[in-house]
């Protein structure tokens, strides 16, 4: 690749993760300051006040996302992949069995922070962008509630679409919305250069030191000017380190800098432009134009964090902490592009169901602080472990490096704690009950395997057994999905004992996850030939990657092993629990487990394996 193609190549990555990663960070100026200044904290646009916010939000952006995230987080990836389960996946890698079961339920709770993220983004971004036709005129404020529900469920149905066709669009709204954050604050700043005083942190100390309590409370708002800052992380695997890093340095901070200076010159001239400074700074005849550009820019912020919620729960169910659900690719191209018609409908009803409990983008804001600086703080403790285990750094200097973060952390999260009863309880619970649910899903699992495990056959065994008193063969191929390699499939001895018959070839097939985002596809599947006809196949996967019987076939037939999808016999266990009087979890969560069970996807859908070709055989399992 020449250097001028290569550079094409980097910046045209650079802008299409703009497009993606930032649309979240991007749309805090509609609400962040106002929210300061709000009746939450009780702060009054005096001058003194305003430098002070101005200065915590400028250290807040160059601290906890110029330096901790793209300087330190983006450099924790497992083979070029981000985001909450994969930090956790590095931080476990080297842990005692304790410590990997701390880790792990820090990273859980991490994942259901998330998805309260992912139902508090949409509501209050697009409730925040909606909420400028008041400005138009007081007759369109009847609109907003009905307008931000219009805008949310188009949003939510078009997801089966994918972002293949419309993600073009995003870079260029979002590269236009930028401009236009730049050019409204630069112009403001214009009128009252005063307000670059602001970068002197001394602005913030002084309103720490001479109203600590108002200062405090006034941090549960600043932090909201960095909410969508883990999205650099989550995002790395679509663009790379480098292109999220460009981005950002050149075009996001000075954008989002200089619209905050400009809000903040807007409240140094004119204090009553606190009722919202964002819209204020522009002309009446562009309001109308911006309230469309800031839809427009919410709705891709959004987008995003729904993406973002799909691969996560990908992960969660592939790592298996969630059942199967249907999981569909929208992109030949990107394999990252996939769309969950259960999550999507089940995270537009929390949406609604949000919106129409709060109803205004203040009384939601709450909400949103306690899920970012939770999320923010979970992944220092783990950033901090990855680099003491996965990169050999002393404690010493872990400590060095992440005291100060810790420290900036904990005032934030501890800042918001105050909102729980107004709001922040909301994500809260949504991390309480995702911890609950993946860890019954997980611990029933393992009940349902020791069970299996009681009565299991050795393969070995079983197949000496068939050498030496062999059945009647007939001809084809039969494949057996076996969760383990070394035992004989219930479905293999339900079919002996039933149709007294063995095809001529036997397939064993394990599908197996690993603790890694991607694997080669040269490594993705493993022969054994068994002798007689019999064949044992594992095939692996990484937890960012959809398993496909269509693509295990494929791999096998370029190793030596030709098998037809549409000429092979599948025989599944199809698993019927069964409650005992004494059930090795307490009965609710054995409960939810049966229920999720019941509910979880067949394995026949998650594999995309003909239905016809099917052969279900039961077992019977007591809990």
């Amino acid at each position: 690749m020449s250097v001028k193609s290569e550079s094409t190549h980097h910046t045209s990555k650079t802008l299409a993760a703009l497009g993606v990663v930032y649309g979240d960070i991007g749309t805090s100026p509609l609400y962040s300051l106002k929210e300061s200044f709000s009746h939450h904290t009780g702060l009054i646009p005096t001058d003194a006040n305003v430098l002070a916010v101005i200065s915590m939000f400028f250290w807040t952006m160059i601290m906890v996302v110029s330096i901790k995230y793209v300087l330190l987080v983006l450099r924790a990836d497992d083979k070029g992949e981000g985001g909450i389960l994969t930090l956790t996946t590095l931080a476990t890698k080297k842990l005692s069995p304790k410590g990997k079961s701390i880790v792990t339920v820090l990273g859980l709770a991490g994942v259901g922070l998330f998805l309260g993220d992912a139902v508090i983004t949409p509501a209050v971004s697009v409730l925040s962008a909606v909420e400028g036709l008041q400005f138009v005129g007081p007759q369109f404020s009847p609109y907003i509630f009905p307008g931000a529900l219009i805008v949310l469920v188009m949003l939510f149905g078009i997801q089966h679409y994918g972002t293949a066709g419309i993600g073009k669009w995003f870079s260029p709204v979002m590269l236009l919305w930028f401009a236009t954050l730049a050019i409204l604050g630069l112009l403001e700043v214009l009128r009252t250069p005063a307000v670059l005083s602001a970068i002197n942190p001394q602005y913030a100390f002084h309103l720490i030191a001479s109203s600590p309590k108002l200062a405090f409370i006034t941090l549960g708002a600043v932090i909201l000017c960095v909410t969508g800052a883990e999205a650099l992380y989550a995002d790395m695997g679509h663009f790379g380190r480098k292109p999220i890093q460009n981005a950002w340095l050149m075009i996001v901070l000075p954008a989002l800098l200089l619209n905050y200076f400009g809000q903040g010159a807007l409240l140094l001239r004119d204090p009553s432009a606190i009722t919202n400074p964002f819209y204020m700074l522009a002309p009446s005849w562009m309001i109308l134009p911006l309230i469309a550009l800031a839809t427009l820019a919410t709705v891709i912020a959004s987008q995003a964090v729904i993406s973002g919620t799909y691969s996560v729960i990908r992960q969660a169910i592939l790592l298996g902490f969630l059942p199967r659900q249907e999981i569909r690719h929208t992109s030949e191209e990107e394999i990252g592009q996939i769309y969950l018609p259960l999550a999507n409908w089940l995270l537009l009803a929390c949406v609604i169901l949000v919106v129409v409990i709060f109803q205004d983008s203040s009384r939601l804001a709450a909400a949103y602080g306690i899920a970012v600086t939770a999320t923010m703080l979970l992944t220092t403790l783990l950033l901090a472990v990855v680099a003491h285990h996965r990169w050999g750094f002393s404690w010493f200097w872990v400590a060095l490096v992440g005291l100060p973060l810790l420290v900036i952390d904990l005032s934030f999260f501890a800042s918001n704690i105050s909102k729980v009863f107004s709001g922040g309880w909301l994500p809260l619970l949504f991390a309480l009950l995702s911890i609950v649910v993946m860890t019954t899903w997980k611990r029933g699992r393992e009940v349902v395997q020791n069970r299996l495990d009681d009565h299991v056959m050795a393969l070995n065994h079983f197949i000496t057994s068939m050498k030496r008193h062999p059945p009647i063969r007939v001809p084809g191929t039969a494949m057996f999905l076996s969760r383990v390699t070394n035992g004989v499939p219930y479905a293999m001895l339900h079919n002996l004992k039933h149709n007294k018959v063995l095809h001529d070839r036997v397939v064993f097939l394990t599908i197996m996850t690993l603790e890694e985002p991607r694997v080669e596809p040269v490594d993705r599947v493993y022969l054994l030939d068994m002798g007689d006809g019999f064949w044992q196949v594992t095939a692996f996967y990484g937890f960012k990657e959809s398993p496909s019987m269509v693509d295990i076939c494929r791999a096998c037939s370029l190793q030596g092993l030709p098998i037809s999808l549409s000429m092979t016999s599948f025989f599944l266990s199809r698993e019927v629990l069964i409650s005992t009087d004494e059930p090795s979890m307490p009965r609710w969560r054995e409960g939810l487990f049966m229920w999720m069970n019941k509910n979880a996807l067949k394995a026949t859908d998650f594999f995309h394996i003909p239905s016809n070709r099917v052969v279900e055989l039961g077992v019977q399992i007591e809990l």
